[in-house]
């Protein structure tokens, strides 16, 4: 498992379009993601379960993914959070 820490800082959060850029990122990995806020695990390719978390501009979350490509996942989604969504 790998795992790594990340904020959000674009201003609606991953809501709705920022949402869906995150799980589209993710559905392209073979492995387990999930994304954890505040003790509750959400499954990273799941447009509801995401949109469910109601994560918000300047909550930390933590991405996990178990299995093949792990590290490379969870690398990429911090990117889409950190680089990618700001710009929508």
């Amino acid at each position: 498992m790998y795992e790594q820490k990340v904020t959000l800082t674009n201003e609606i959060g991953l809501h709705a379009r920022p949402a869906s850029i995150f799980i589209r990122a993710a559905v392209q990995f073979p492995c387990d993601i999930t994304v954890e806020k505040n003790g509750r695990s959400y499954n990273a390719k799941s447009i509801m379960s995401v949109l469910s978390m109601s994560a918000s501009n300047g909550e930390e979350l933590t991405i996990k993914a178990s299995g093949d490509k792990e590290e490379e996942a969870v690398k990429s989604l911090v990117d889409v959070i950190e680089n990618k969504i700001n710009q929508n």
